[in-house]
């Protein structure tokens, strides 16, 4: 074993009860797909030949200093709590601390079975791997916290969901894994112990100025708010906002059923498991203050008298909305090149993204096409959309260089749904160079880049995809 790793694990040095230390499940044949070269500089993770790389990061062989192991926690599910989930197929094989100062998990996606797997074969397939690593890598090039895509190997084998599909394993890297639902576990189980551990790892990992567990909870808010805000401002639909996928450190994680609206509408849902609509697009911030809530309701039960801290959770909760609200706005603003604020802001939002729903306007290409005076094309009918630009444009008078703005805010490309599925399939046959030629594009999402402009095209008729699956 040549390839270094420079763990430096805490969360192995945690009590038993927080996980299951195992192995990762061997496979047939590994084979590297794709391997993120500059994500390995930052982790300090120096080259290595592909074949040993395919055998770290397909789960062959264990690197020197790893302690796999599979996490618990549990979680409320489309609202409904699970006592008990965990690691179903995935394993932490343990942290860096990158040459960017901040310590990172590295998780092994796919890797086979643990004891929380619940009858399933704890393996992925090849579309959710190459699905995760399109969007995660695209949503950092946004600017937008998330976890990223280290690495993705074919296994060789056979995975079953709706018939038989080619197997393979993500290399996930994070800020940590710890969620609400880690929290709810041991709160729901009474080990307050276990629970004061926990909240002392977590102040010191991600939130080390914060005043005990209600510092915490503090903290978490004000990273959701972003996190949630940003989602908000490029038409991302996360799709499981279950607390279980719901990180405390403010990233992006478990990017299963979820997708980016072509045509805006503040209901949209993708997700095929979402029938209800729970975590439709405009639902986001008040799911994201829900599971605040759960993670405030975990937190005090530590307190000797939880009702002491009852009234602070209360009032960090209750502000929550607001937050989001102002940070949307922001970000919105931006999107329209303004800078500054003015009371009738919110109307003017309001009413472009009513004329967008009503017109059947493309959420990305509108705000983008802002720039260069060709947005009422983005509309079926545009008349609505002039007079809303005449108010526009007055609003921008004395903004300083709003294209500037408008630049910075509005992508020129995301990764379509169409697009990824269309990436996936030819993956699946056996074909690299579209996941390649996205990858390379969504590298750089603000810039107007030749060649690619077909990237920025919606969906035609035939291509929309109607919903989106979790892969498991």
């Amino acid at each position: 074993m040549t390839l270094n790793i420079p763990f430096d694990n805490t969360y192995a040095q945690l009590p038993p009860q927080f996980y299951t230390r195992q192995a990762p499940t061997a496979v047939a044949a590994p084979r590297l797909l794709a391997f993120n070269s500059g994500l390995a500089d930052t982790l300090g993770i120096a080259p290595s030949e592909e074949a040993e790389l395919a055998a770290v990061f397909g789960g062959n062989q264990i690197p020197e200093g790893a302690e796999p192991l599979a996490q618990l926690y549990a979680g409320h599910q489309f609202g409904n709590f699970n006592p008990q989930l965990g690691d179903g197929r995935a394993l932490l094989l343990g942290e860096v601390v990158g040459t960017d100062g901040i310590r990172h998990d590295i998780q092994l996606k796919g890797s086979g079975p643990t004891p929380y797997s619940r009858n399933g074969d704890g393996r992925a397939w090849l579309g959710p791997v190459l699905r995760e690593y399109v969007v995660s890598e695209a949503m950092h090039a946004l600017g937008i916290p998330t976890t990223r895509a280290l690495a993705a190997v074919a296994t060789g084998e056979t995975i079953w969901r709706e018939g038989a599909l080619p197997g393979a394993v993500l290399t996930r890297v994070a800020r940590s894994h710890l969620r609400v639902g880690t929290f709810q576990v041991f709160a729901a189980r009474g080990e307050t112990a276990a629970l004061k551990t926990l909240t002392d790892y977590a102040i010191a990992r991600h939130a080390p100025d914060a005043r005990g567990p209600m510092g915490l909870l503090r903290s978490v808010r004000d990273a959701q708010v972003e996190l949630i805000a940003a989602w908000m401002s490029v038409g991302f639909i996360h799709g499981v906002m279950n607390t279980d996928n719901s990180s405390i450190s403010g990233e992006t994680i478990d990017y299963g059923p979820c997708a980016f609206m072509d045509v805006f509408h503040p209901n949209r849902v993708f997700s095929s498991i979402d029938r209800a609509g729970r975590y439709a697009f405009s639902n986001q911030p008040e799911i994201a203050v829900w599971n605040l809530a759960q993670l405030a309701t975990a937190l005090i039960q530590q307190y000797e008298d939880p009702s002491d801290a009852v009234e602070e959770a209360t009032e960090i909760v209750h502000a929550m909305p607001g937050l989001i609200e102002a940070a949307r706005l922001r970000r919105l603003r931006a999107k329209l090149g303004l800078l500054t604020e003015d009371a009738d802001d919110p109307e003017l939002i309001t009413d472009l993204l009513q004329l967008m729903t009503e017109g059947q306007a493309d959420f990305t290409n509108t705000f983008r096409a802002l720039m260069d005076a060709e947005a009422r094309d983005q509309f079926l009918d545009p008349s609505g959309f002039d007079k809303w630009k005449d108010r526009w444009l007055r609003r921008l008078e004395g903004e300083r260089d709003p294209e500037a703005v408008m630049a910075r805010a509005n992508p020129v490309l995301i990764p379509r749904n169409h697009r990824v599925e269309q990436m996936i399939a030819a993956a699946v046959a056996g074909d690299l160079a579209p996941f390649e030629r996205l990858m390379t594009a969504l590298a750089r999402p603000y810039e107007p880049l030749p060649g690619f402009e077909d990237l920025r095209r919606p969906p035609s008729e035939g291509e929309v995809v109607q919903a989106t699956f979790c892969g498991t």
